[in-house]
């Protein structure tokens, strides 16, 4: 099928692809009702409001409270000015921000150039993305702290480091997931990036510290270890490793701290490898790879983190390798399994997701060579150097040499092109759970499924 050629046939081709995925999107995935959204709003309502504690709060009729770090809380306490229907809102809003910064990093400063067009069509691609539509539907804050923490790529590639890490230690403050991007600073030898990233963590953990001693205390003692307070292990959604080792049977801790130990070494490995090379958007990507595998829950909206990936795998050539791995997670295949993941076929589809994410940890292009690869930021000058001119002959003089001394030292003057560019946990969401036995249908909503949980 070959591509509209005119304006009109673009906007007709945009407008029917934007009708499919409308329809798709209001009768095959399910819609999750906000859960997540409701969970913060009403936490920190009880809290400001009617002087509960936050993590005594549960939505009415479910097990389900507040799981963040208690700054998480205090983030977002603007939420207790309005009403519930604002606040969605408003999410919606700073999700779609978050969402124009991480595209506006991953495309570079040539996204001018992609046009309406392109961009009409990445829109409806990414509607179709499944951590994408959960991370709207649910009202989750995984996409901001994508953004803050590629802000910090942004800096580093373009080599404005000064305030590099402030977005990483903010987002690891809100979730202990990014945290590990911390590692990457070290692993990068940016230590004033990871003094930053980490000052500007605890800085925000203190503050919630004084805003709630008790709250502070209760998290880090006995909150944070309670993984049961979040969801069950061995739920689909879950596509962490332990995921993948509870949902065969096996949730002994060694065998998932040794998984934990080989994935962060193939980590280290690899992201330094991209580091060395300038490489900042790979090793961010790997990264956030390697989080999704070691946090003991990584629901599928947490899956947010890949978009890197499939951008690295674009620059790097791979268009088609990254359109059908990025297919894979639009599909929801994961869900068949919803009821049974026993067998060969329940071992490999029930865990989907997970085996996508190791594939790009393995295999992502990451540490070329800076000639071999496109930089994040495009350079100055790509264009060959202007021919010169032909020297006029010249006549020797006796006692001369037949090369002048400055012969070599001009050539490298006037005939080089300077190259400007620069290369660049404990979660509030066994609300993941479907809202029906068909977990592709609409019908129902979330806030529905979790007045009757699964048996653990």
């Amino acid at each position: 099928m070959r591509a509209p050629r005119t304006d009109r046939g673009r906007l007709l081709l945009v407008v029917a692809l934007a009708a499919a995925v409308t329809v798709f999107t209001a009768t095959v995935p399910l819609l999750r009702g906000w859960f997540d959204l409701r969970v913060y709003y009403g936490t920190v309502d009880s809290w400001v409001h009617h002087g509960g504690r936050i993590y005594d709060y549960l939505v009415p009729g479910t097990t389900y409270g507040f799981t963040y770090p208690p700054f998480a809380a205090v983030a977002m306490l603007p939420m207790a000015l309005v009403g519930l229907r604002t606040a969605i809102v408003a999410s919606l809003l700073l999700n779609l921000a978050a969402l124009a910064v991480v595209l506006r990093v991953l495309a570079g400063p040539d996204w001018r150039r992609h046009g309406w067009y392109a961009w009409s069509l990445a829109a409806c691609g990414l509607a179709l993305f499944e951590p994408l539509r959960d991370t709207f539907s649910f009202g989750q804050v995984n996409l901001v702290l994508l953004a803050l923490v590629l802000s910090d790529c942004l800096l580093l590639a373009t080599g404005r480091g000064r305030w590099a890490g402030a977005g990483i230690g903010l987002a690891a403050a809100v979730k202990l997931t990014p945290a590990l991007f911390i590692g990457l600073l070290l692993l990068a030898r940016r230590r004033r990036a990871a003094g930053v990233a980490t000052a500007v963590a605890a800085a925000a953990t203190a503050l919630a510290a004084l805003a709630d001693p008790a709250a502070s205390r209760y998290y880090w003692t006995e909150a944070l270890w309670d993984t049961g307070r979040v969801g069950r292990l061995d739920y689909v959604s879950n596509q962490s490793l332990q995921g993948v080792l509870a949902r065969l049977g096996v949730p002994d801790r060694p065998f998932w701290v040794t998984a934990v130990l080989l994935v962060l070494c193939v980590w280290a490995w690899r992201t330094r490898r991209a580091v060395v090379a300038g490489d900042w958007t790979a090793a961010f990507a790997l990264t956030g790879l390697a989080a999704c595998l070691v946090s003991p829950i990584t629901w599928v909206h947490h899956l947010v983190w890949l978009l890197p990936s499939f951008a690295v795998l674009v620059r790097a050539g791979h268009p088609r390798v990254a359109g059908a791995l990025y297919a894979v997670l639009c599909t929801s295949v994961v869900w068949l399994w919803f009821e049974d993941a026993s067998g060969i076929d329940g071992f490999l589809g029930s865990n989907t997701y997970t085996w996508v994410t190791l594939g790009l940890l393995l295999g992502l292009p990451a540490g070329q060579p800076r000639a071999d690869r496109p930089p994040l930021t495009r350079s100055a000058s790509t264009r060959a150097p202007a021919p010169r001119p032909a020297a006029p002959a010249m006549t020797p003089v006796p006692g001369q040499s037949d090369s002048p001394s400055g012969a070599d030292g001009t050539a490298a003057a006037t005939g080089a092109v300077a190259d400007f560019g620069r290369s660049p946990s404990s979660e509030p969401t066994g609300s993941t759970r479907p809202a029906a036995v068909n977990p592709q249908s609409s019908n129902a909503r979330a806030s529905s499924y979790t007045v009757n949980p699964p048996p653990s």
